[in-house]
């Protein structure tokens, strides 16, 4: 089976908490669109026994992986290894824009 999909597509917004769809569910990964209103965040949290990425596809996003926070932008990628607490938070005037990734899925 081929599965395409445009993240455009799926791009959403709500006020109450920010947005986020599957994009695709396998055995081994899981792929996903969140998108964060400018002040909105995803609190920090853990996956034991997966590992996380964060691929910004639109505007500014600072990141918590473990210790470290992180700015990336459009085009960067950040990784979060399994057991590591990350979070992201969306300081910025636009949307955030992430293709998120986690494996094996959840």
């Amino acid at each position: 089976m081929i599965y395409v999909t445009r993240p455009a597509d799926h791009s959403e917004a709500r006020s109450d908490k920010f947005y986020k769809t599957t994009l695709f569910r396998g055995d081994a990964l899981l792929l996903g669109l969140n998108c964060l209103e400018p002040g909105q965040t995803q609190a920090a949290h853990d996956h034991a026994d997966q590992d996380k990425f964060y691929f910004v596809i639109e505007g500014v996003g600072r990141f918590q992986v473990g210790d470290e926070l992180i700015t990336a932008g459009e085009g960067e990628l950040v990784w979060a290894p399994a057991g590591v607490l990350h979070g992201v938070a969306n300081d910025g005037l636009i949307r955030l824009t992430l293709l998120v990734g986690i494996a094996p899925a959840p």
